[in-house]
């Protein structure tokens, strides 16, 4: 059952995320799930080690609840901010 909430926690985080930044991501359904999910890791770890919220420790751990959709968004925010600055082209 876990894997099937930390499927459905990075389909919604991930896809939220995308539409929220700007610009065209790219990739498809499981980009969009591997992003959620890893960004629920990081914003997970982040929320839990800055504000040591119960939300953050959710996310981490792979569980649904508003808190942890709030900090795997962030997270996943976050990667495709860091993403976009890594593969960003030279002018």
């Amino acid at each position: 059952m876990n894997i099937i909430a930390w499927l459905v926690l990075g389909l919604i985080a991930g896809a939220i995320a995308k539409l929220i930044y700007p610009g065209h991501q790219g990739g498809g359904i499981f980009a969009t799930i591997g992003l959620g999910i890893l960004g629920a890791l990081v914003g997970g770890f982040l929320g839990k080690l800055l504000l040591g919220s119960s939300g953050a420790a959710a996310a981490a751990s792979g569980a649904l609840s508003i808190g942890s959709i709030i900090f795997a968004i962030l997270g996943a925010l976050l990667l495709i901010f860091i993403w976009g600055l890594v593969t960003q082209k030279s002018a």
